[in-house]
């Protein structure tokens, strides 16, 4: 007896409601897109989900088991993995071994260690693509269980659910189109389940009816979407203000709000750029130069670290909660006029080798669209057509219109051996602008001041009180980074993140500024992007990349970058603020700041220049990862076990009333039906005139119309059925045979409507059918 008493769709509906489930599980990728970087990785989860998918349809195609496809579909899927992840570098495998497995588990394990180590948006490496890929196959395979093998194609709606569970859980909103399509899947799946076999009188009715439906709440969600997502609790209030949303043009926001989480970040390319000794002709695979001959010899190595991150704008204006950009002025100065520095001596020269180090820096704008050029902070020159304007005072490049796609301009930076040897001695910079030392009368101003002499009280002069400042918020044992803003506690947002120790680069930027300028250093905070990642002997920058960081100003030295934004998100500090760097060596031959990735993280410092190794042999978190997998295994059997063991009560309690409309129903799919008010004995005559019927005009020998004991079944139902009815003192059947003798009969009607028009069976006017056996109707 089937306890779940379903009706699984066969042919090619299960091959449809099998793309389907695959259609829907590779929508429900997108629903990761905000939380992932811009790296290329759906193509190979897509193969997977594919040849999963095939292997299924195959199988089920050759068999007539419930969940054999299902396990075929589960092993192939382990070994497509274990091919795909296991296999020995640099060496194609056809046969999975234990080494195979091993390397998965290790790659597994570092997938965990990434997802607990960062911070959103990340970008998808290899072992987090292994998890993504794993977790893709458990959906598609859960929802062509639930839709296909045990017809239960409401709940599959579950497994694409699971797919949010990262979203909501990060606080990400996912895409509006990965919603909308895994919907209309979903609700084409459901439409496929309910559309009954072809019958011979209100088949295309039903058929129009469940694709109008489907449609109909297709419509309604199209219309009712934008307002809902428009209240409160649909959507995340407060959306980045580094970068605009996932699709469209990027540009950085020229007012930070402190008490702001951080959202969606573009992971488009907003920049693309070279970086290599003037001179040189291309650029090497790690993204700095190949130099010619006579550069070589003397132009030490340069990347994209060695110019640091590109500057967008300046911001002097806080009000205790938000930064503000000032207006660009009317008399910036020419951009071709040599170098554009802060320091008046080196204003307007030539760049010099003998100054320091010389970087070539090609740019090519993406979608990118600004007012602002994103610049180094060193001295540089600019080659660039348009009216481009250089802002002294701010030290922004300013533009009447915004940057386009396509646009390019070359730069060559001029980058100064500065070290904290030289800082050391110096006092306070002179800026002439009395905002650089103005801190917000709030309530708690005060105790920021004696929070930020609290944490310098050892330090001697303004550059150890800088760096004091920055040991103080890069610590892992201070503060945490997370782009998760908690609710405000008091009117002073500094005051809030001094309190609840997490934030992001606002945070950590705006914190040191303030605190600095309670100590009268001035203090500003730049707005730009990080380096970017290495492309092809090229840099790419993502909307994902937007930054911010407090700049201080030094006697003789002018506006000088720190860095307490922690290493997760930003890398090494600048060698002139990096306390490890007399001891392991930092500066311009750095690789490429990595980009930050998921969660709240540590703000533990990295040591510039060394990498953490990756343990593939030892010490791999698989037992965890296990013990959750078999938890959640666990709790889903006994879901099923419970939901199987109850609706076997209920069908063990059948009443005969409850077992024949039970029946009615069922056999209604398949095009047999009799009135309400006709007698159950009429109603068996009715439902073998009906199969046999089916035959009629076949081929001899091809097949039969009811099977005996369908026709046993459906006589005695129909017994119990009269009894309960008339009979003074019914028989009660025992548990579960009224439920037994109903599945009986639906399944002896559905072999026969398999086989229709491959036998022919005539019926003679007295009953009796050409075999000469009388139609079986059992009378009490």
């Amino acid at each position: 007896m089937n306890v779940l008493h379903t009706v699984p769709p066969r042919g090619w509906r299960a091959v449809a409601a099998t793309g389907l489930c695959w259609f829907a599980t590779v929508t429900s990728l997108h629903a990761l897109t905000n939380l992932v970087g811009a790296t290329p990785w759906r193509s190979p989860i897509v193969l997977l989900l594919l040849v999963v998918a095939a292997v299924v349809v195959v199988v089920r195609a050759v068999t007539r088991s419930v969940r054999l496809p299902s396990v075929v579909g589960l092993v192939v899927a382990g070994v497509a993995v274990l091919l795909r992840y296991g296999g020995p570098p640099g060496r194609l495998q056809l046969v999975p071994d234990t080494a195979s497995w091993d390397r998965t588990v290790a790659l597994w394990g570092e997938g965990l260690r990434l997802v607990d180590e960062s911070t959103v948006p990340v970008d998808v490496t290899r072992p987090l693509e292994l998890m993504i890929a794993v977790g893709a196959i458990a959906v598609l395979l859960a929802a062509d269980l639930l839709a296909v093998a045990l017809g239960m194609a409401a709940w599959s709606g579950l497994a694409f659910a699971a797919m949010w569970t990262p979203t909501i859980a990060l606080g990400f909103p996912a895409r509006g189109s990965a919603l909308f399509w895994t919907g209309l899947a979903y609700l084409l799946l459901l439409a496929l389940s309910v559309v009954p076999q072809p019958a011979r009188d209100d088949g295309a009715r039903r058929v129009g009816l469940a694709s109008g439906a489907a449609v109909g709440i297709l419509a309604v969600a199209l219309l009712a979407g934008p307002p809902l997502a428009a209240l409160p609790g649909w959507s995340s209030w407060g959306l980045p203000n580094l970068g605009s949303g996932a699709a469209g043009p990027v540009d950085l926001s020229s007012d930070l709000d402190v008490r702001q989480s951080l959202g969606t970040r573009s992971s488009q390319v907003a920049l693309r750029y070279t970086v290599r000794p003037p001179g040189s002709d291309e650029a090497g695979a790690d993204g700095s130069a190949a130099p010619s001959p006579s550069a070589a010899s003397t132009a030490p190595p340069v990347n994209a670290n060695s110019i640091g991150p590109l500057r967008a704008f300046t911001l002097m204006s806080f009000d205790g909660r938000s930064w503000h950009a000032d207006e660009p002025t009317d008399d910036g100065l020419p951009v071709d006029d040599g170098l554009l520095a802060a320091d008046p001596a080196l204003r307007g020269t030539a760049p010099d080798p003998r100054r320091g180090t010389l970087a070539q820096v090609d740019m090519e704008v993406g979608v990118l669209e600004d007012r602002q050029l994103p610049i180094s902070t060193f001295p540089r020159t600019l080659q660039l057509d348009g009216p481009w304007r250089w802002d002294v005072d701010r030290d922004t490049v300013d533009g009447a219109d915004p940057t386009t796609e396509g646009m390019r301009w070359r730069s060559i930076v001029e980058i100064p051996d500065l070290t904290g040897d030289d800082l050391e001695g110096v006092g306070i910079g002179e800026v002439g602008d009395p905002r650089a030392t103005e801190v917000p009368p709030t309530a708690h101003a005060a105790d920021i001041a004696a929070l930020a002499r609290e944490v310098t009280q050892d330090a001697t002069t303004p550059y150890e009180q800088a760096m004091a400042l920055q040991t103080y918020l890069r610590s892992a044992v201070n503060f945490t980074y997370d782009t998760r803003i908690d609710p405000a506690q008091s009117p002073d947002a500094v005051w809030d993140f001094l309190q609840s120790r997490k934030g992001y680069c606002v945070q950590f930027a705006t914190a040191m500024t303030v605190m600095a300028r309670s100590l009268g250093i001035p203090a500003r905070v730049g707005v730009g992007f990080l380096p970017g990642t290495a492309d092809d002997g090229s840099y790419v920058i993502t909307g994902q990349q937007s930054h911010a960081w407090p700049e201080l100003a030094f006697d003789g030295y002018g506006w000088v970058r720190f860095e307490p934004t922690p290493a997760v998100q930003t890398g090494a500090p600048p060698i002139w603020s990096d306390p490890y760097a007399d001891t392991i060596g930092s500066g311009p031959t750095e690789p490429a700041i990595p980009t930050a990735a998921p969660g709240p993280v540590s703000t533990a410092t990295v040591a510039p220049g060394v990498s953490a190794p990756v343990d593939t042999e030892s010490d791999v978190p698989w037992v965890p990862a296990a013990a959750t997998v078999l938890l959640v295994l666990a709790a889903g059997t006994g879901g099923v076990l419970l939901l199987t063991r109850r609706r076997s009560r209920v069908l063990a309690e059948l009443t005969p009333e409850q077992a024949w409309s039970r029946l009615r129903r069922a056999l209604a799919r398949y095009g047999v039906r009799w009135g309400a008010s006709t007698t159950p004995r009429a109603a068996v005559r009715s439902v073998t005139a009906q199969v046999d019927a089916w035959s009629v005009g076949a081929p001899a020998g091809d097949g039969a119309g009811l099977t005996e004991s369908a026709t046993l079944a459906l006589s005695r139902l129909a017994l119990a059925v009269e009894q309960a009815r008339y009979a003074p003192h019914a028989v009660t059947p025992e548990p579960g045979q009224l439920a037994g003798w109903v599945d009986e009969v639906t399944g002896g009607v559905r072999a026969a409507r398999g086989s229709r028009g491959r036998r022919s069976w005539g019926r003679r006017s007295d009953g009796r059918r050409s075999d000469g056996r009388r139609s079986p109707v059992t009378t009490s």
